[in-house]
Protein backbone atom coordinates (compact mmCIF):
# COMPACT_ATOMS: atom_id res chain seq x y z
CA UNK A 1 0.00 0.00 0.00
CA UNK A 2 0.97 3.18 -0.79
CA UNK A 3 0.60 6.59 2.08
CA UNK A 4 2.15 9.48 0.51
CA UNK A 5 1.19 12.89 1.86
CA UNK A 6 3.74 15.69 1.08
CA UNK A 7 4.48 18.90 0.16
CA UNK A 8 8.05 19.50 -2.06
CA UNK A 9 9.37 22.56 -3.79
CA UNK A 10 11.50 22.70 -6.47
CA UNK A 11 12.75 26.38 -7.46
CA UNK A 12 9.77 28.11 -7.45
CA UNK A 13 7.29 25.08 -8.19
CA UNK A 14 5.79 23.70 -5.30
CA UNK A 15 3.86 20.15 -5.54
CA UNK A 16 1.25 19.08 -3.17
CA UNK A 17 0.59 15.34 -3.37
CA UNK A 18 -1.80 12.75 -1.65
CA UNK A 19 -1.74 9.13 -2.85
CA UNK A 20 -2.84 6.31 -1.15
CA UNK A 21 -3.13 2.91 -3.19
CA UNK A 22 -3.56 -0.54 -2.63
CA UNK A 23 -3.64 -1.45 -6.60
CA UNK A 24 -0.76 -3.42 -7.66
CA UNK A 25 -0.35 -0.71 -10.66
CA UNK A 26 -1.07 2.92 -9.98
CA UNK A 27 -1.53 5.27 -12.95
CA UNK A 28 -0.96 8.87 -12.56
CA UNK A 29 -1.93 10.60 -15.80
CA UNK A 30 -0.82 14.05 -16.48
CA UNK A 31 1.21 16.90 -18.89
CA UNK A 32 4.25 17.27 -18.59
CA UNK A 33 5.37 20.04 -16.01
CA UNK A 34 2.74 19.00 -13.39
CA UNK A 35 5.14 17.57 -10.86
CA UNK A 36 5.09 13.82 -12.12
CA UNK A 37 8.69 13.40 -11.95
CA UNK A 38 9.10 15.31 -8.74
CA UNK A 39 6.74 12.87 -7.31
CA UNK A 40 8.57 9.97 -8.28
CA UNK A 41 11.85 11.54 -7.18
CA UNK A 42 10.68 12.13 -3.81
CA UNK A 43 9.22 8.41 -3.05
CA UNK A 44 12.61 7.19 -4.26
CA UNK A 45 14.47 9.75 -1.71
CA UNK A 46 16.24 11.95 -4.64
CA UNK A 47 14.41 15.49 -3.60
CA UNK A 48 13.78 15.72 -0.13
CA UNK A 49 10.11 17.12 0.48
CA UNK A 50 10.16 20.03 2.65
CA UNK A 51 6.77 18.24 5.15
CA UNK A 52 4.92 15.44 4.97
CA UNK A 53 5.23 11.38 4.91
CA UNK A 54 5.64 8.74 2.89
CA UNK A 55 5.05 4.77 3.73
CA UNK A 56 5.00 1.92 1.71
CA UNK A 57 3.13 -1.17 3.22
CA UNK A 58 3.78 0.27 6.47
CA UNK A 59 6.86 1.16 6.57
CA UNK A 60 7.66 4.91 7.23
CA UNK A 61 10.73 6.14 4.61
CA UNK A 62 10.43 9.78 5.57
CA UNK A 63 8.75 11.45 7.42
CA UNK A 64 9.30 14.99 9.02
CA UNK A 65 7.50 15.67 12.01
CA UNK A 66 9.37 12.18 13.20
CA UNK A 67 12.83 13.12 11.21
CA UNK A 68 12.33 10.38 9.06
CA UNK A 69 14.29 10.66 6.21
CA UNK A 70 16.54 6.96 4.76
CA UNK A 71 18.84 7.44 2.31
CA UNK A 72 17.56 6.33 -1.63
CA UNK A 73 19.96 2.89 -0.84
CA UNK A 74 17.78 1.83 2.14
CA UNK A 75 14.46 2.67 0.53
CA UNK A 76 14.50 -0.86 -1.84
CA UNK A 77 13.09 1.27 -4.70
CA UNK A 78 13.25 0.35 -8.62
CA UNK A 79 13.86 3.38 -10.95
CA UNK A 80 13.37 3.53 -14.35
CA UNK A 81 13.45 6.36 -16.32
CA UNK A 82 12.45 7.52 -19.51
CA UNK A 83 16.13 6.82 -21.14
CA UNK A 84 17.18 3.78 -19.86
CA UNK A 85 20.62 5.13 -18.52
CA UNK A 86 22.70 2.35 -18.74
CA UNK A 87 25.92 1.84 -18.32
CA UNK A 88 28.29 2.19 -21.21
CA UNK A 89 31.61 0.25 -20.19
CA UNK A 90 29.52 -2.77 -18.73
CA UNK A 91 28.15 -5.76 -20.48
CA UNK A 92 24.41 -6.36 -20.48
CA UNK A 93 24.73 -8.76 -17.80
CA UNK A 94 26.93 -6.68 -15.94
CA UNK A 95 24.47 -3.54 -16.28
CA UNK A 96 21.69 -6.41 -14.73
CA UNK A 97 23.70 -7.52 -12.02
CA UNK A 98 24.83 -4.25 -10.95
CA UNK A 99 22.01 -3.70 -7.91
CA UNK A 100 21.62 -7.51 -7.63
CA UNK A 101 25.26 -7.82 -6.28
CA UNK A 102 25.07 -5.38 -3.67
CA UNK A 103 22.17 -7.36 -1.86
CA UNK A 104 22.65 -9.94 0.45
CA UNK A 105 21.54 -13.66 -1.05
CA UNK A 106 18.23 -13.12 1.98
CA UNK A 107 17.47 -9.93 -0.10
CA UNK A 108 17.51 -10.93 -3.38
CA UNK A 109 13.74 -11.68 -4.41
CA UNK A 110 14.40 -12.80 -8.07
CA UNK A 111 17.33 -14.55 -9.89
CA UNK A 112 18.94 -13.56 -13.04
CA UNK A 113 17.50 -16.25 -15.38
CA UNK A 114 14.05 -15.22 -14.02
CA UNK A 115 14.26 -12.16 -15.46
CA UNK A 116 16.40 -12.92 -18.37
CA UNK A 117 13.05 -15.25 -19.24
CA UNK A 118 10.25 -12.46 -18.51
CA UNK A 119 11.98 -9.78 -20.74
CA UNK A 120 13.08 -12.17 -23.76
CA UNK A 121 16.80 -10.88 -23.21
CA UNK A 122 18.75 -14.00 -23.03
CA UNK A 123 20.35 -13.20 -26.34
CA UNK A 124 21.83 -9.71 -25.07
CA UNK A 125 23.44 -10.42 -22.25
CA UNK A 126 26.97 -10.63 -23.44
CA UNK A 127 25.98 -7.24 -25.47
CA UNK A 128 27.05 -3.64 -24.75
CA UNK A 129 24.51 -1.34 -24.68
CA UNK A 130 25.39 0.92 -27.57
CA UNK A 131 24.88 -2.49 -29.79
CA UNK A 132 20.77 -2.33 -28.34
CA UNK A 133 17.87 -0.90 -30.01
CA UNK A 134 15.71 1.58 -27.79
CA UNK A 135 12.97 -0.76 -27.19
CA UNK A 136 16.26 -3.50 -25.72
CA UNK A 137 17.78 -0.75 -23.52
CA UNK A 138 14.29 0.05 -22.03
CA UNK A 139 14.09 -3.95 -21.38
CA UNK A 140 17.54 -4.47 -19.92
CA UNK A 141 16.79 -1.01 -17.72
CA UNK A 142 13.65 -2.86 -16.36
CA UNK A 143 15.49 -5.41 -15.42
CA UNK A 144 18.32 -4.23 -13.86
CA UNK A 145 15.46 -1.97 -11.65
CA UNK A 146 14.44 -5.62 -11.12
CA UNK A 147 17.22 -7.25 -10.21
CA UNK A 148 17.68 -4.69 -7.09
CA UNK A 149 14.23 -6.61 -5.58
CA UNK A 150 12.56 -3.77 -5.04
CA UNK A 151 9.57 -3.17 -2.95
CA UNK A 152 8.14 -0.80 -5.50
CA UNK A 153 8.55 -0.18 -9.00
CA UNK A 154 8.62 3.73 -9.94
CA UNK A 155 8.42 4.09 -13.86
CA UNK A 156 8.85 7.53 -15.18
CA UNK A 157 7.75 7.99 -18.75
CA UNK A 158 9.32 4.11 -19.74
CA UNK A 159 7.97 4.57 -23.46
CA UNK A 160 7.79 8.09 -23.90
CA UNK A 161 11.63 8.15 -26.23
CA UNK A 162 9.96 4.97 -28.61
CA UNK A 163 8.26 5.14 -31.58
CA UNK A 164 4.86 3.38 -31.30
CA UNK A 165 6.58 0.17 -32.63
CA UNK A 166 8.66 -0.41 -29.78
CA UNK A 167 6.10 0.79 -27.44
CA UNK A 168 4.30 -1.86 -28.60
CA UNK A 169 6.65 -4.33 -28.30
CA UNK A 170 7.22 -3.45 -24.14
CA UNK A 171 3.86 -2.90 -22.86
CA UNK A 172 3.68 -6.80 -23.11
CA UNK A 173 7.05 -7.03 -20.92
CA UNK A 174 5.39 -4.68 -18.05
CA UNK A 175 2.00 -6.70 -18.13
CA UNK A 176 4.43 -9.80 -17.61
CA UNK A 177 6.05 -8.31 -14.79
CA UNK A 178 2.87 -7.07 -13.31
CA UNK A 179 1.49 -10.43 -13.43
CA UNK A 180 4.24 -12.84 -13.14
CA UNK A 181 6.37 -10.92 -10.18
CA UNK A 182 3.49 -8.78 -8.51
CA UNK A 183 5.60 -6.10 -7.71
CA UNK A 184 3.84 -2.87 -7.40
CA UNK A 185 4.24 -0.34 -9.87
CA UNK A 186 3.48 3.79 -10.57
CA UNK A 187 3.37 4.15 -13.29
CA UNK A 188 3.67 7.60 -14.88
CA UNK A 189 2.73 8.93 -18.27
CA UNK A 190 0.88 11.31 -20.41
CA UNK A 191 -0.17 8.50 -22.95
CA UNK A 192 -3.70 7.24 -21.32
CA UNK A 193 -3.56 4.21 -23.51
CA UNK A 194 -0.19 3.73 -21.92
CA UNK A 195 -1.97 3.34 -18.51
CA UNK A 196 -4.68 1.58 -19.07
CA UNK A 197 -3.19 -1.33 -20.97
CA UNK A 198 -1.87 -1.78 -17.16
CA UNK A 199 -4.54 -0.47 -15.09
CA UNK A 200 -7.68 0.92 -14.77
CA UNK A 201 -6.28 2.34 -11.40
CA UNK A 202 -5.99 6.69 -12.73
CA UNK A 203 -4.95 9.07 -10.80
CA UNK A 204 -4.89 12.49 -12.85
CA UNK A 205 -2.58 15.30 -12.04
CA UNK A 206 -3.29 19.11 -12.21
CA UNK A 207 -0.07 21.44 -11.98
CA UNK A 208 1.15 20.78 -8.89
CA UNK A 209 -1.57 19.09 -7.08
CA UNK A 210 -2.20 15.48 -6.77
CA UNK A 211 -5.27 13.64 -4.75
CA UNK A 212 -6.05 10.31 -5.47
CA UNK A 213 -9.16 10.61 -3.54
CA UNK A 214 -10.69 13.23 -6.62
CA UNK A 215 -12.24 10.81 -9.16
CA UNK A 216 -10.58 10.68 -12.51
CA UNK A 217 -13.06 10.83 -14.40
CA UNK A 218 -13.56 14.65 -12.90
CA UNK A 219 -10.39 15.80 -14.47
CA UNK A 220 -10.38 17.19 -18.43
CA UNK A 221 -8.00 16.22 -20.49
CA UNK A 222 -5.42 18.74 -20.06
CA UNK A 223 -2.90 19.94 -22.55
CA UNK A 224 0.75 19.29 -22.56
CA UNK A 225 3.35 22.24 -21.47
CA UNK A 226 6.71 22.27 -22.81
CA UNK A 227 8.79 21.15 -19.93
CA UNK A 228 8.33 18.54 -17.23
CA UNK A 229 9.40 18.67 -13.44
Amino acid sequence: MLDIHITLDRGDFTLTAKLHSTALVTGLFGPSGVGKSSLLQGIAGLVKPRQGHIAIAGDTLFCSAQGINLPPHRRRIGFVFQDALLFPHLTVRNNLLYGYRQLSATERRLSLDAVVAILEIGALLDKSPQHLSGGEKQRVGLGRALLSSPRLLLLDEPLASLDERLKQQILPFLLRVRDELQIPMLYVSHALPEIRYLTEHIVGIQPGFIDSTIPFSSYADPSAPNSDR
